[in-house]
C-alpha cells in the first residue's frame, strides 16, 4: 500500500509523451524543497508496489483536500491495465466533489457513469440529494432520485422515496413534493410506509391543511403496513397547535396514550407546552409540565425555557424565577436562550443589575452568551445612559469571540448623538467604521449637524472624510452647515479640500 504512488508516477509519465525521463533522486541530494512546507500528501504513499488498488484509491481521495487533485488520482487510477472503477471508488470521488460544490465535475462523472460495467448502489444518489438539498438545488434533489432507477437498475426503495421527500418538504418545496410524490406513485408504483406516511403528515400540517394530515392517520390505521407512531402524533400535534386547536392537539395525546399506548417524550410535551405560551395560556402549559412529572416524564432544559418564556411574556417575573430555581435544584444547567430570555425581560423592566447579575451567572456555570444577549445588554445600558459600559462591551467583545452586528454599534451611536456625548460619539463612529458598519444615513447628518452647531469642526471634517469613503452622500444642510462653518474660522485649505471631495461624491 505504501508504494502505490511510486507506480502512479511511473505509469503516468510512461502514458504521456510529453513528460521528462523520470530521474533518481539520488543525483539530486540537496533538492530544493522548502523546509517549512510539509511534504506531500501523496509521499506519504511512496513504496514498491506495482498496483493501486481499490482500497488505495479511496484512501487517498478521502485524505486529499483539493477536489481538482482527488479527481485527477481517479482518473490516473483508471489508465492501469485491468482496473475498473467500481460503485465504491464513484461514490467517494462524488461525495468529494459534491461537498466542494464542484458541480460540472459531478454531471461529468455521472454521465461517464453511464458506461461502466459495474453495479451501483442507491446511497451514491441518497448522498447526492442530501447535498443538493443543502444548497438548496430542489431540482437537482429530484433528477438524483430519478437516477436511481437507470443506474442501480432497480427502482429505488421507501428509503429512497422517504429521503426525497422529505429533503423537499423540510425545504418548503410543497409543490415539488406534490409533483414528487404522484410521479413516485405513479412510475414505481409505491406502497406507502410509516415514514412516508409520516412525510405526507407533516406535508399537510406544513400547508395548514390538518383536516388531510387527519385523513393520512386514519389512513395509515387502515393500512398493512403502517400504523400511527410517535412521531406521526407529534407532527400533527405540532400542526394543531400551530393553527390554534389547543383542545384538539391535547385530545390527541389522549388518544395516543389511552388508545395507541404510546409513550410520549419530552419534545412531545414541549409541543403543547409552546401551544399553550403563545396561546397566551401559560397556567395550562404549566399544568403541562406537571402532567410530565406525574407521568414518569422528566422535564428538559427546552421545557422549562419554554414555560419560562411563557411566564415572561405575561409579565409574570416571578413564576419565571420559580422555575429557573427549580431548574437549578434539579441541576438542569440553563442554555443561551434560556437564559437571554430572563435577560430580556429585567433590561425591558429596567431591572439592569438582575441581568447583570444573570449575565456574570451565565458565565460562571460555563454557559456562553451570544451576539443577541449582549445586544439586549447594550441596548439597555443606552437606555440608562451609562455609556462608559456600553461602550467597554463593543470595544471588547470581538476579542472574546462575540461578534456582534452592526444594530448593536447603531443603537449606541444613535443613544450618545440623542443625549449630545458627541466626543464618545465620534470616537465610536471610528470604531464601527474600522470594523466595516456604516451608521445609519440619518444619524450620520445629525452627528454632523451637532458637531458643527458646538464648534467641533476639525471632528466633523474628520468624520464627513470618513462617511464619504463609505459612500455617504450628506444631506445639503449638514455639509453647508460644516462648509460655513470652517469658513468662519478662516480655514480655507481644508475648506477647498472639503469641497473637492463632496464634488466627486456628487458626480458619483
Amino acid at each position: 500500500m505504501k508504494y502505490f504512488m511510486s507506480n502512479l508516477r511511473c505509469f503516468s509519465s510512461a502514458s504521456s509523451s510529453s513528460s521528462l525521463p523520470w530521474i533518481s533522486p539520488v543525483h539530486y541530494p540537496k533538492a530544493k524543497v522548502s523546509k517549512s512546507e510539509p511534504p506531500p500528501l501523496e509521499q506519504e504513499y511512496v513504496k514498491k508496489t506495482r498496483f493501486i488498488s481499490h482500497e488505495q484509491a479511496i484512501d487517498y481521495i478521502k485524505r486529499e483536500n483539493d477536489p481538482q487533485k482527488a479527481l485527477d488520482m481517479f482518473n490516473k487510477v483508471s489508465e492501469q491495465k485491468g482496473f475498473n472503477h467500481n460503485s465504491a471508488t464513484y461514490a467517494t470521488i462524488l461525495n468529494k466533489l459534491v461537498k466542494a460544490r464542484k458541480y460540472k465535475g459531478v454531471d461529468a462523472l455521472l454521465c461517464q457513469m453511464k458506461y461502466e460495467t459495474c453495479r451501483f448502489h442507491e446511497g451514491i444518489f441518497t448522498n447526492l440529494m442530501k447535498h443538493f438539498s443543502k444548497s438548496c438545488m430542489h431540482e437537482k434533489v429530484v433528477e438524483m432520485f430519478d437516477l436511481i432507477r437507470p443506474y442501480v437498475r432497480e427502482r429505488p426503495s421507501l428509503n429512497a422515496v422517504s429521503t426525497c421527500l422529505n429533503l423537499l418538504v423540510e425545504s418548503n418545496q410543497m409543490d415539488l413534493a406534490r409533483k414528487f410524490l404522484l410521479n413516485a406513485k405513479k412510475n414505481h408504483r409505491m406502497n406507502p410506509n410509516t415514514c412516508i406516511f409520516n412525510i405526507l403528515v407533516k406535508y399537510h400540517c406544513k400547508r395548514g391543511n390538518i383536516e388531510a394530515a387527519i385523513d393520512v392517520m386514519n389512513e395509515m390505521r387502515k393500512s398493512r403496513v403502517s400504523f400511527p407512531n410517535l412521531i406521526t402524533y407529534t407532527t400533527l400535534m405540532d400542526g394543531l397547535c400551530r393553527s390554534g386547536r389547543l383542545k384538539e392537539a391535547v385530545d390527541q395525546l389522549e388518544e395516543m396514550i389511552s388508545k395507541d399506548k404510546i409513550v410520549p417524550d419530552a419534545l412531545t410535551y414541549n409541543i403543547l407546552i409552546n401551544g399553550f405560551c403563545q396561546g397566551g395560556k401559560v397556567d395550562q402549559a404549566k399544568n403541562v409540565l406537571q402532567f410530565m412529572r406525574n407521568n414518569g416524564c422528566t422535564p428538559n432544559v427546552f421545557n422549562y425555557s419554554a414555560l419560562m418564556n411563557g411566564f415572561c411574556k405575561e409579565g409574570r417575573i416571578q413564576e419565571a424565577m420559580e422555575i429557573f430555581d427549580e431548574m437549578k435544584a434539579l441541576g438542569v444547567k440553563l442554555d443561551t436562550i434560556g437564559y437571554t430570555t430572563l435577560i430580556n425581560f429585567f433590561s425591558r423592566a429596567g431591572r439592569l443589575e438582575e441581568a447583570l447579575l444573570l449575565l456574570k451567572e451565565m458565565k460562571e456555570v460555563g454557559c456562553k452568551p451570544d451576539a443577541i444577549t449582549f445586544k439586549i445588554i447594550i441596548e439597555a445600558l443606552c437606555k440608562l445612559k451609562r455609556f462608559e459600559e456600553a461602550l467597554q462591551m463593543l470595544e471588547k467583545l470581538p476579542y472574546e469571540g462575540v461578534f456582534l452586528d452592526k444594530a448593536s454599534y447603531r443603537i449606541t451611536l444613535n443613544s450618545l448623538c440623542s443625549v449630545g456625548e458627541l466626543e464618545k460619539a465620534t470616537l465610536l463612529l471610528s470604531l464601527m467604521l474600522g470594523r466595516g458598519f456604516v451608521p445609519h444615513y440619518a444619524t450620520s447628518n445629525e452627528l454632523l449637524i451637532r458637531l458643527c452647531e458646538v464648534g467641533r469642526t476639525a471632528d466633523a471634517v474628520t468624520a464627513l472624510s470618513e462617511l464619504l469613503e463609505t459612500g455617504l452622500k450628506p444631506e445639503p444642510n449638514s455639509w453647508l452647515l460644516l462648509i460655513e462653518t470652517v469658513c468662519r474660522e478662516r480655514k480655507l485649505l481644508p475648506t477647498f479640500i472639503l469641497l473637492d471631495q463632496l464634488v466627486e461624491e456628487v458626480k458619483d
